[in-house]
């Protein structure tokens, strides 16, 4: 298989090194010569993917922002080939879907939308690893949920990066939930580590505030755009949470003991109910 991978972040680096250790011949694009350079002397890139390239390609991933991917896939449609699979990994589904599904059947290939979820706080090409994917869920968007054989399609081209189980949906239902899974998370603990208190906490902290604060370490930029690409979802979410808050500072303000109690017996049903 030929793949092309637009991209050589995290996320970008990570799929070309496991499409490269399975023995697949990969084309990389990147805005950092320097970048793209080590990733061909690493052997997880095996040349540039441009215009000669692209219509080789059984299989493209976009890697990079989800504008950015769009101006990029509107640029080549014309040269990718009519037996290519292009899949995007971004973090939201609607804005890109809306763009390429249409790019898709007029050039005559295929596009699914898709969410690898998997990650780290670190980003860029550095910090890639081929085993980043191992076991991951990975959610798909297609524009058809009648064709079984696409979905079949996607699963055997995404084998060598070995997710763990696949999800399919719509870009509506993905943003929605996407907005709770892991934008919201990223902004709490973002806002929480602002705390005053934070600069003093060596010596008095343990597990709850590492797991709270690990994806407060983050790239501005990317989550800034999916944010506000997902504008209403996360407003939605903030609300119920800003609201949540207040009911426990009423209860600590009130020394209100049994409001306190049913408060956080609540929370812990509701984590019992959710994850068992």
């Amino acid at each position: 298989m030929i793949v092309g991978v637009l991209g050589l972040g995290l996320i970008g680096g990570s799929l070309a090194r496991a499409y490269a250790k399975s023995g697949h011949t990969v084309y990389a694009a990147e805005q950092d010569e320097s970048i793209l350079s080590f990733a061909q002397l690493s052997g997880a890139v095996h040349g540039e993917l441009t215009e000669q390239t692209i219509p080789h390609c059984d299989l493209i991933l976009l890697a990079i922002y989800a504008e950015a991917s769009g101006d990029w896939l509107e640029r080549n449609a014309a040269f990718v080939s009519r037996d290519c699979l292009v899949m995007d990994c971004c973090g939201i589904k609607q804005a890109i879907c809306a763009r390429c599904f249409p790019l898709a059947e007029k050039y005559g290939f295929c596009f699914m939308g898709g969410h690898p979820m998997a990650g780290s706080h670190n980003s860029g090409f550095k910090y890639s690893r081929s085993n980043l994917f191992q076991g991951a869920p990975m959610v798909l968007v297609p524009h058809r949920f009648d064709d079984p054989e696409l979905l079949q399609r996607a699963e055997d081209a995404l084998a060598p990066c070995k997710f763990g189980s696949f999800s399919i949906t719509t870009a509506q239902a993905h943003d929605k939930m996407i907005a709770f899974t892991s934008q919201m998370p990223h902004i709490v603990s973002n806002a929480f580590i602002k705390s005053p208190t934070a600069k003093q906490h060596k010596g008095f902290s343990a597990g709850s505030y590492k797991d709270l604060t690990r994806v407060a370490w983050l790239n501005p930029t990317m989550w800034a755009e999916l944010f506000l690409s997902n504008k209403q979802n996360i407003l939605n979410e903030l609300d119920v949470y800003i609201s949540s808050l207040q009911s426990y500072r009423d209860a600590i303000a009130q020394e209100d003991t049994d409001a306190l109690v049913s408060l956080l017996d609540e929370g812990r049903k509701c984590k019992e109910d959710v994850d068992g």
